[in-house]
């Protein structure tokens, strides 16, 4: 096949007219090694090719095989049956236990003022002196007319006293008289004289007891009228009703106050601090569980590692319609004065369950087209979906309402594509 191709091979360039092709035979001709090197490789690249296809078809079939027996491997924890109380943490407000707002009740001026803000009080301590000569005045005549009544109560006092002296006199001198008329030493003329002037004295008597009454009363209206004089310039003494601290001041020395009977101007506000209140708004799924002593600890966030014990001491006893919530306060000590009334603290509470309840992990929950659910372990390794409801959210873990008995080993981060009956693989223990 080489010859014949050769045959037709065009004259080498250095040929030269009319002379005749060399028949040399020593002449060097191509060799056919290349092509059989190259026939080689390839058969080479198609057999590995063949080979791979082979191992290739082998491994698929190998992971189809795998995959048809394929058990996920999944992380169980068990259902808790939980009947310890609820912890509940809730912002509080807090507020003095008790607050009064001073007020003038007499009118003058300002004399002395001896607190300013952040004075701290016991009850009695004189906060402020008002000078009111008025009502000074006023006293003074109170107690002169009262001086006057008093007399008079005496002068009719006595009146009672010669009247009944008299009447006394006046009766014996009748019966002596009467008995000389029966005998006809007298006439029956001094007889009558004598027994009219009796009845005389005796209606003298009677009217000298009702000008005692008459003066009996005139004292008491006076003696009101002096004891409310007095407690008008009482008022003058503006003193602390009870232990705290001074939290306003709203007067200094000289200022003129109006008082009255429905109240003057504010004069100081005193808060109590050594015990206060702090206010909480419960939840509805607590207020079954809220009762007053419930055991309390308060939290201020600018001290962190100090907790403030107290007690849950009343509540409204019903729910604000329009946050589903009831008011509620806690009284705590507060010896050492580090809470003030107007802060903002954290309320925890432990609220009682009605019942036990079962507890799970949120990342256990399954939320898809068929609502809410927890994939359990039935039978040792066969997944058996369970419908559930939540009643509570704690954030890493919710109590359910129904679903579960608690007695169920749940899978914890389900796979996407696990489905009710899949058989599964436990790692780890399912008690921890």
């Amino acid at each position: 096949m080489i010859h014949e191709r050769r045959k037709f091979q065009p004259p080498a360039p250095d040929h030269r007219v009319g002379e005749e092709p060399s028949t040399d035979r020593g002449e060097t001709r191509p060799s056919g090694r290349p092509v059989l090197i190259i026939g080689a490789i390839v058969a080479a690249a198609i057999a590995w090719g063949a080979y791979g296809k082979l191992r290739e078809n082998a491994d698929a079939a190998e992971i189809q095989a795998q995959t048809l027996d394929f058990k996920p491997i999944v992380r169980v924890v068990a259902a808790r049956r939980d009947a310890d109380p609820v912890p509940l943490t809730l912002p509080g407000d807090v507020a003095a236990f008790d607050q009064a707002t001073i007020l003038a009740r007499a009118t003058g001026y300002v004399a002395e003022r001896r607190v300013d803000i952040g004075s701290r009080v016991h009850a009695g301590d004189l906060l402020a002196r008002i000078a009111a000569p008025d009502l000074d005045k006023q006293l003074a005549q109170a107690q002169a007319t009262l001086d006057q009544r008093e007399a008079e109560l005496r002068q009719a006092e006595a009146t009672v006293n010669q009247a009944q002296s008299n009447k006394d006199l006046a009766d014996v001198t009748n019966e002596r008289i009467a008995t000389l008329a029966r005998q006809g030493w007298e006439t029956k003329q001094s007889a009558d004289q004598t027994r009219l002037a009796l009845v005389a004295q005796d209606a003298g008597l009677k009217n000298s007891q009702a000008g005692v009454i008459v003066a009996q009363a005139n004292h008491k209206a006076q003696l009101a009228t002096v004891q409310q004089e007095q407690e008008l310039t009482g008022f003058e003494r503006v003193i602390a009703p009870f232990d705290g601290i001074v939290t306003a001041r709203n007067v200094d020395v000289g200022d003129l106050i109006s008082g009255s009977a429905s109240g003057g101007a504010s004069m100081f506000t005193i808060q109590r601090d050594d015990i206060l209140r702090v206010h909480i708004d419960v939840p509805q799924s607590a207020t079954v569980g809220l009762t007053d002593g419930l055991a309390a600890q308060v939290l201020l966030p600018e001290l962190p590692n100090h907790v403030f014990h107290g007690v849950v001491a009343r509540n409204a006893g019903a729910l604000n319609a329009a946050s589903r919530t009831m008011s509620a306060e806690v009284d705590v000590r507060n010896d050492e004065h580090l809470l003030h009334p107007g802060m903002f603290v954290d309320v925890t509470l432990a609220i009682p369950r009605a019942a036990p309840a079962v507890v799970v992990p949120s990342n256990a929950i399954l939320f898809d087209g068929q609502g809410l659910r927890v994939a359990t372990i039935a039978n040792g390794d066969i997944v058996k979906m369970r419908d559930i409801a939540i009643y509570r959210d704690f954030g890493t873990s919710v109590e359910l309402r129904s679903g579960l008995d608690g007695d169920e080993k749940v899978i914890v981060s389900p796979p996407a594509n696990l489905e009710d009956g899949n058989p599964v693989r436990v790692a780890g223990d399912p008690a921890k």
